[in-house]
């Protein structure tokens, strides 16, 4: 009875560690304290949740998936992420059971908080990828069989050259993506249509409106069925000091004051004209019509650079390298079907994150076995090309 009992334990413990990381998940990227209020509570009417209605997987299904208080609808996230963290929990223990599962335990609990906040949010909290980084190199200390090692400081030199390698190898994907693509131009999709640009909101939430216009028969601008709707916040644009919003304008009012035609520069902090330039607080609102528009844009956030470092503090730069390889595949193909299901029209900043986690994932199941699979699929084919015949 003793392996049934363990075995119960370990899926238990999942399924309150899910539910766990579902407030995480909530809290975290909101920051909300995860010890004010204690007790979990409904995001619809902040009633407090009792302990009968918050029993993993059971509750959302007693209750039919809506809150007992307001009936708005809970999200399938809760139940999903309770049972995938109790699957993981027995695939870990099944696989590796002591001294390593509990650890990798930690690892997946991380990884799986990680990648539902990157999908929420587009972020990934510097609680989970720098907390994550020092957990990585005291686990692989502690334990350094972890990382490939046999003893204590060659685990925590193995740790840090990993984590040393995720870091910079991303970096260098990161500054080598806005080198080629950290500028994105938008023009008018008809001669007679131009961009109407307005930066409204506060100083500390700017926004950023978009819009295509052509003027109607009774001289009126319209919104064109050519163009889309945008409204941006600024703090999604601005990722450096030196980014900026460029646009070239037929008129522009600043501050309620009409300008003539001219190169509008919208820093973070600044707005210029030419010669002139305004404090960002003096200048809102901004309106202008303009024939071209520059936005910066970075081809991967810098939380993905921190987030691949933690991955390499726990699987050492072997994982770094499978993970990256191996999520990359895996969001590529899935941007594929994506596309083609949508027809193009998916739009939007896409995460990486989660396809990082689920690459180191795969690594902490199979990856050895995924690897000599590559290395005997490889050597296959060069042999049958060394057989083909030559003419």
């Amino acid at each position: 009875m003793l392996p049934l009992v363990n075995w119960l334990a370990v899926g238990a413990l999942g399924l309150i560690t899910g539910s766990f990381l579902n407030a995480v998940i909530h809290r975290l990227p909101r920051g909300i304290s995860m010890l004010n209020p204690r007790r979990s509570f409904c995001p619809g009417c902040g009633k407090t949740i009792p302990w009968h209605e918050n029993l993993p997987v059971a509750s959302w299904v007693l209750l039919r998936g809506r809150c007992s208080g307001c009936l708005i609808p809970i999200a399938l996230r809760y139940p999903l992420v309770e049972a995938l963290t109790a699957g993981c929990y027995l695939l870990l223990w099944g696989r590796f059971g002591l001294p390593l599962a509990p650890v990798f335990w930690l690892f997946l609990s991380m990884l799986i908080a990680a990648s539902f906040i990157d999908f929420d949010h587009l972020i990934i909290p510097d609680e989970i990828t720098l907390g994550g980084t020092a957990a990585g190199v005291l686990c692989s200390s502690f334990l350094p069989s972890l990382v490939g090692a046999s003893v204590w400081w060659q685990g925590f030199l193995q740790s840090l050259i990993g984590a040393a390698a995720g870091f910079f190898l991303l970096l260098c994907v990161v500054e080598l993506g806005k080198v080629t693509f950290g500028r994105k131009r938008i023009k008018p999709q008809l001669p007679s249509t131009v961009l109407a640009l307005e930066l409204a909101g506060t100083e500390s939430e700017p926004m950023l409106k978009i819009h295509g216009i052509s003027p109607g028969g009774d001289g009126v601008a319209r919104l064109s069925e050519e163009e889309h709707s945008e409204r941006i916040p600024l703090a999604e644009l601005f990722y450096r000091k030196s980014d900026r919003i460029e646009a070239e304008c037929e008129w522009i009012e600043i501050d309620g004051e009409r300008h003539g035609p001219g190169r509008l520069i919208i820093g973070e902090r600044m707005v210029s004209l030419g010669a002139h330039q305004w404090v960002f607080a003096d200048a809102v609102p901004v309106r202008a019509d303009c024939t071209e528009l520059t936005l910066p844009r970075e081809a991967m956030g810098f939380g993905d650079v921190k987030f691949l470092a933690c991955i390499g503090a726990f699987l050492g730069w072997k994982g770094v390298l499978f993970s990256l390889f191996a999520g990359s595949v895996v969001g590529a193909s899935i941007g594929i079907v994506t596309i083609a299901a949508t027809r193009g029209r998916s739009g939007g900043r896409i995460p990486f994150g989660p396809y990082l986690a689920i690459g180191a994932a795969l690594w902490v199941f199979a990856g050895q076995e995924l690897l000599d699979l590559y290395i005997v699929w490889t050597r296959g084919e060069a042999a049958l090309f060394l057989l083909l015949p030559r003419h």
